[in-house]
């Protein structure tokens, strides 16, 4: 069992920091707001669940390319994002078909 924090053997969530880059930003203000609180909490969950394989499950993240993945943000909407050393930096909000063209494109790093 998991002990408190602090404790040897205390297991926590480790979380990563979450970049957003300023035309995903601009796209998700502009979503309906049922959609974009979607948006929202998909982000949060990025940064606590990125790296607990038991947990993607819930976001559907998958990898699509070296250090490029996607997971869910909402009933219509993915997020394509890389994984750095510095965080996860979110350079996509977009339909399963905008995903997919970005893979093709190579033009994501």
């Amino acid at each position: 069992m998991a002990g408190k924090p602090g404790e040897p053997g205390a297991i926590f969530p480790m979380t990563k920091p979450v970049f957003i880059h300023p035309h995903v930003q601009a796209k998700a203000a502009a979503l309906p707001e049922g959609e974009r609180v979607e948006y929202e909490a998909a982000v949060t969950r990025l940064g606590e669940e990125f790296g607990q394989p038991h947990l993607h499950a819930g976001l559907d993240i998958r990898k699509l390319h070296h250090h490029l993945f996607e997971c869910r943000a909402g009933l219509h909407w993915r997020l394509a994002f890389q994984d750095t050393a510095e965080g996860l930096q979110v350079v996509l909000l977009g339909t399963h078909e905008e995903i997919h063209q970005l893979v093709h494109s190579g033009k994501y790093d």
